[in-house]
């Protein structure tokens, strides 16, 4: 698996990167949101060197030019509730391309220990197709693990790239263990060091799904209808 870690090197990500960080920035639902595409928006580019081209002619008011374009659409897969915004980052550049969406959630146990529970998937065929699979954070990196094995279900894609935001070097460790393929190509955006025992990356930048959208109701209370 090839790992490239954005933040090893200066660019404005890592002023996204801040932002999302920042506490009281974070305040800020659409501030957040908002960052949260940029760094897809910034992914894309960055996957788009990567991908196969083909030349073509355009016919312009004046003439032909000759061009390249993207010889396959990739297919956009994301994990939900948190992914969606950098996913929808993503297919701001990538707006041709097929989407995947996985539901999959930390179910917890009475000592406070989690499985990570896959509930439902929706996908085109992945059968020969690039798939560009996004998760904000890669803490534990058992989500990571069971989306990329629920993408197999519909076809054998011809590469993945894993994407996040930021992830604790034990979620990098545990991908790297768990996902062996040279097919595989792990995108992030910065790797910290630490982990609380919940499985929260620190600094990282807390709950990026309630933050995004506001926080969630306790799992094990019941709702009425």
């Amino acid at each position: 698996m090839d790992i490239k870690v954005i933040a090893n090197s200066y660019s404005v990500v890592s002023q996204y990167l801040a932002e999302l960080r920042d506490i009281s920035i974070q305040k800020d639902p659409l501030r957040f949101r908002e960052n949260l595409q940029r760094l897809g928006e910034f992914f894309a580019f960055e996957i788009s060197k990567t991908l196969s081209y083909e030349d073509q002619q355009v016919t312009t008011p004046l003439g032909v030019a000759e061009v390249s374009v993207l010889a396959q659409q990739p297919v956009l897969a994301t994990i939900l509730r948190a992914g969606l915004p950098l996913h929808q980052g993503l297919l701001r550049i990538f707006d041709k391309a097929e989407n995947c969406f996985i539901s999959a959630y930390r179910k917890y146990d009475e000592n406070g220990g989690f499985d990570i529970e896959f509930e439902y998937m929706s996908s085109p065929s992945l059968d020969n197709k690039v798939v560009i699979l996004s998760d904000p954070m890669l803490a534990s990196g058992m989500s990571m693990e069971i989306g990329y094995h629920a993408l197999f279900s519909k076809g054998t894609p011809s590469h993945i790239h894993l994407v996040s935001v930021i992830s604790s070097q034990q979620g990098v460790d545990y991908v790297r263990e768990k996902i062996t393929s040279p097919n595989v190509t792990l995108w992030i955006g910065a790797v910290d060091p630490e982990m609380t025992p919940k499985s929260y990356i620190v600094p990282g930048l807390g709950d990026a799904g309630d933050l995004a959208y506001g926080p969630k109701i306790d799992s094990k209370k019941k709702v009425k209808i």
